[in-house]
C-alpha cells in the first residue's frame, strides 16, 4: 500500500480551488488570497488515512498551462472544482476538463468537487444532483464520487480531500463497474480465492468460528455473536443463497463486499483483498509470493522447517476429503484451487503474479533450471512426468509422504516455487518461517535460519544412454516399468524418504539425459547444486563403463561418487576400458562398484548408500581429485629435503647394524 498521495485541484478560475485549501489549512475561511496558494504537505499522523498527503493548487490560466499539464502528470488524483452558483464551471467538466486530463494519457481517479454551496438556492435535492452527476459518471469512469462543500463556511471541507484520499488508496474501478452496477471478474475471483482459504474445514461455508478467524486476520478483532447475526440477516433477506445450515456460502460473501462498494466502504473491501496479498491491480504482489531470503550463492540450501513440514501436512489432511491416505485427482485439483494449479503438472502454474508465461527451460543448463525462479519452470525440465516422480498408491493417488516428498524436492530445487505455493495456498504468517537456509554439506547455520541438521539431498545421476538411470529412478518411487531397458533422453527427478542410521532424509535423484549431461558436468555452478554424483553403467555392455570412466575424470573436484553397474540379471561382460571398474575405483580410492537388478528388484540398498554418502560426502570423493593445497615451492623444498634426510638416516643406521653384525644375528 503506498505511503503517499499527490492531490491537484483543477478547475476554472473563481471557483474557490486555493480557498479550500487554506480553509483546510487554516480551518477558517480566508478571503483576498493569492491566486495559487503553495503545495501543501500534510502529515501521515494527522490524516484519516496515515499517508503522507501533497495539496497542490493550479491555474487555469493560459500563460500556466505548462505547468498545469506539468502537475496533472504528477498527481495521484484530481479534483476538477466547479462552483454550483455558476453552472458553466459546471458544464466544462466533461466538455472540458475531462476530455483534457484524458488527452495527456493520464488515467487517474477524479473527484468532483461542487463548491460555494453556501450561496446555492434551498431548491436543489440530492436527486437533482445525482441527475445531473450519473451521465457524468456514466461516460467517464475515472470519476470516483462527487462531493458538495462550502469553503467560507467550512462545510464537508475535510470530507473532500478524505475522499480524494479513498480514490487513491481504495479505487473503485478495479472493484466495481459503475455503469453495469455489478463486481469485476477479476475482484470477484479474488475474494473467491479468499473465500476457500477462510473455509477451513471445506465445506462450502464459513460457519462462526471460520468468520470470526477471518475478522481477526483482516481487523483484528472478531465479531461480537449479536454483530455475527445481524450480518446474518441481511444477508438473508437479500440474498436467500447466502446462508445454508453450515453458514455463510460463498454468495453471501461476494454479496456482502458488493453491499460495501455500494455504500462507499471500499476501504473494508480493500482491507480484505491485501491482507490476503493483493496489490492495486488485483494480482498477488512479489513481494507477498517472493519475499527476499537470503542464501549464500555458493553453499547456500533451502529447505522445509518443522513450520513448514506442518503446514503441509496439515493441508494434506484437509483435503483428504474421503480420509484414505491419499489425494485423488480431484481432490489434489481442490487443493490447488485457490494457485495457479498444480506446479508439478502445469509447468507455467507459477510463472509469476500476473500470469506471465514462464521461461522456457528446456535446457537443464538454462537460467530456468540453474538461477531461482517464481514459478516451477525451474522444476519443468526435472518433472515432466507428474506420476514418474510421484509416490501413489495403487489406484493412482498421490500419499501423504509422496506429497511431502515432492515439496521436499520443490523447495531442495527451485526454492522460490515453494515460497509463492506458502502464499498461494494460505500460510499463516511469514512464508520465510517455512524454510530453513543451510550450508550444502554440513549443518552450519546461514543468517538467521533456525539450527538444525540437513534434512534433503540432491544426487546427480549420470550414465551412457540405456544405462538403466530412468529404471533406477522409477523403482525410487515403486514406480512400474514396463520396459526395463527402454533408452529415454528427457530430464527426470524423483524423490523419496530414506532411514539413514534412524534418520529418515529425502533423497532427491535428478538425471538430465545424454544430450544435456555434458552441459552439466562442465557447468560448475549447477554442480555446486549437488550434493553426491551417481554414475550408472550397464555392465552388460562393454562400451558403458569407459563413458562413466570419462564423466568421472572431467567431474569437479569437491563432488562425492557412487558407481552403480546395472543389469546384473544379465551377462557380466569385460568392459573395454584401460583397467576394470574394480581396479579403477581402487585406484580413486572408492568403493566398488554396487551391482544392481532394478529388473529383478536386487537393490543391493543403493539409494541408502547414496544417502549416507551425501550426509557424510568426505569418504566418497576421488583420491586424485580431493583438494587437498598445494605445497609452495618452499614447502616441496623442505619436503624433499625431510625425504633426503630421512632416507640417509636409514642408511647410515643400516650401515652401523652392518658393521657390528647386528644385521647378520637378525638373519
Amino acid at each position: 500500500m503506498r505511503r503517499d498521495v499527490r492531490i491537484l485541484l483543477v478547475g476554472d478560475d473563481g471557483v474557490g480551488k486555493s480557498t479550500l485549501i487554506t480553509s483546510l489549512i487554516k480551518e477558517q475561511f480566508i478571503p483576498n488570497i493569492q491566486h495559487v496558494v503553495p503545495e501543501v504537505t500534510i502529515p501521515p499522523e494527522v490524516t484519516p488515512e496515515n499517508v503522507t498527503t501533497h495539496i497542490v493548487d493550479s491555474s487555469a490560466r493560459p500563460e500556466n498551462a505548462a505547468q498545469l499539464e506539468l502537475e496533472i502528470r504528477k498527481a495521484n488524483v484530481i479534483c476538477i472544482v466547479y462552483a454550483v452558483d455558476d453552472h458553466a464551471t459546471f458544464e466544462r467538466i466533461p466538455l472540458y476538463w475531462l476530455p483534457y486530463i484524458k488527452s495527456l494519457g493520464v488515467n487517474i481517479p477524479i473527484v468532483l468537487v461542487g463548491n460555494k454551496i453556501d450561496i446555492r438556492g434551498e431548491d436543489v435535492t440530492n436527486e437533482l444532483l445525482e441527475e445531473e452527476i450519473l451521465p457524468i459518471m456514466t461516460e467517464f469512469k475515472e470519476v470516483e464520487t462527487c462531493v458538495e462543500c462550502s469553503a467560507k463556511q467550512s462545510l464537508n471541507i475535510s470530507e473532500v480531500f478524505y475522499f480524494a484520499q479513498k480514490a487513491v488508496l481504495h479505487p473503485t474501478a478495479p472493484l466495481y463497474d459503475s455503469r453495469e452496477h455489478v463486481m469485476k471478474p477479476e475482484c470477484a475471483a479474488a475474494l473467491e480465492r479468499i473465500f476457500k482459504l477462510c473455509d477451513s474445514d471445506k465445506d462450502g461455508a464459513l460457519n462462526d468460528d471460520e468468520l470470526n478467524e477471518f475478522q481477526r486476520k483482516c481487523f483484528n478483532a472478531p465479531l461480537q455473536q449479536q454483530e455475527l447475526e445481524g450480518v446474518k440477516d441481511v444477508v438473508q433477506e437479500s440474498d436467500p443463497e447466502g446462508l445454508n445450515d453450515h453458514g455463510l456460502t460463498l454468495s453471501g460473501f461476494l454479496f456482502l463486499h458488493t453491499l460495501f462498494i455500494q455504500k462507499g466502504r471500499l476501504e473494508t473491501t480493500w482491507t480484505v483483498l491485501r491482507k490476503f496479498g493483493y496489490g492495486d491491480d488485483l494480482s498477488l504482489r512479489d513481494e507477498f509470493l517472493c519475499p527476499p531470503l537470503d542464501v549464500p550463492t555458493a553453499d547456500g540450501v533451502v529447505e522445509l522447517s518443522s513450520a513448514g513440514h506442518a503446514f503441509f501436512t496439515d493441508l494434506f489432511r484437509k483435503h483428504d476429503v474421503d480420509q484414505d491416505g491419499a489425494l485423488s485427482p480431484a481432490e489434489l485439483d481442490d487443493l490447488f484451487a485457490t494457485s495457479p494449479g498444480n506446479p508439478w503438472v502445469n509447468p507455467g502454474a507459477a510463472a509469476g503474479s500476473n500470469g506471465s508465461a514462464p521461461t522456457s527451460a528446456a535446457s537443464p543448463s538454462s537460467s530456468t533450471t540453474l538461477g531461482p525462479v517464481v514459478g516451477p519452470a525451474a522444476l519443468a525440465a526435472t518433472t515432466a512426468g507428474f506420476l514418474d516422480a510421484a509416490l501413489t498408491n495403487a489406484s493412482g493417488a498421490l500419499t501423504l509422504q509422496g506429497f511431502l516428498s515432492q515439496w521436499a524436492m520443490t523447495t531442495l530445487l527451485d526454492y522460490k516455487t515453494t515460497l509463492a505455493y506458502l502464499a498461494y495456498l494460505g500460510y499463516d504468517g511469514d512464508t520465510r518461517q517455512a524454510l530453513k537456509v543451510l550450508r550444502r554439506r554440513r549443518a552450519a547455520v546461514v543468517g538467521g535460519a533456525r539450527r538444525g541438521t540437513r534434512s534433503a539431498f540432491l544426487c546427480y545421476v549420470f550414465g551412457a544412454a540405456g544405462a538403466g538411470k530412468t529404471a533406477l529412478l522409477r523403482r525410487f518411487v515403486d514406480n512400474p516399468v514396463a520396459d526395463y531397458y527402454t533408452q529415454t533422453t528427457r530430464p527426470l527427478a524423483v524423490v523419496n524418504a530414506v532411514e539413514v542410521k534412524g534418520s529418515e532424509v529425502y533423497l532427491v535423484l535428478q538425471e538430465f539425459g545424454s544430450k544435456y549431461e555434458s552441459e552439466v558436468l562442465t557447468n560448475r555452478k549447477r554442480l555446486e547444486q549437488c550434493d553426491v554424483a551417481l554414475f550408472v553403467y550397464d555392465s552388460s555392455d562393454v562400451n558403458s563403463f569407459a563413458y562413466v570412466a570419462q564423466q568421472i575424470k572431467q567431474l569437479d573436484s569437491s563432488i562425492p561418487c557412487v558407481i552403480v553397474a546395472t543389469k546384473s540379471d544379465l551377462d557380466l561382460v569385460q568392459q573395454r576400458y584401460e583397467v576394470p571398474p574394480d581396479v579403477f575405483c581402487r585406484q580413486l580410492e572408492l568403493d566398488k562398484p554396487i551391482h544392481i537388478s532394478v529388473k529383478d528388484n536386487i537393490m543391493a540398498d543403493v539409494y541408502n548408500v547414496v544417502s549416507a554418502v551425501a550426509m557424510n560426502p568426505v569418504s566418497a570423493i576421488p583420491k586424485g581429485k580431493s583438494r587437498r593445497p598445494e605445497r609452495s615451492p618452499l614447502g616441496r623444498y623442505l619436503a624433499i629435503t625431510a625425504a633426503v634426510g630421512a632416507t640417509a638416516a636409514v642408511g647410515f643406521a643400516v650401515w652401523r647394524m652392518y658393521k657390528s653384525g647386528e644385521l647378520l644375528k637378525r638373519f
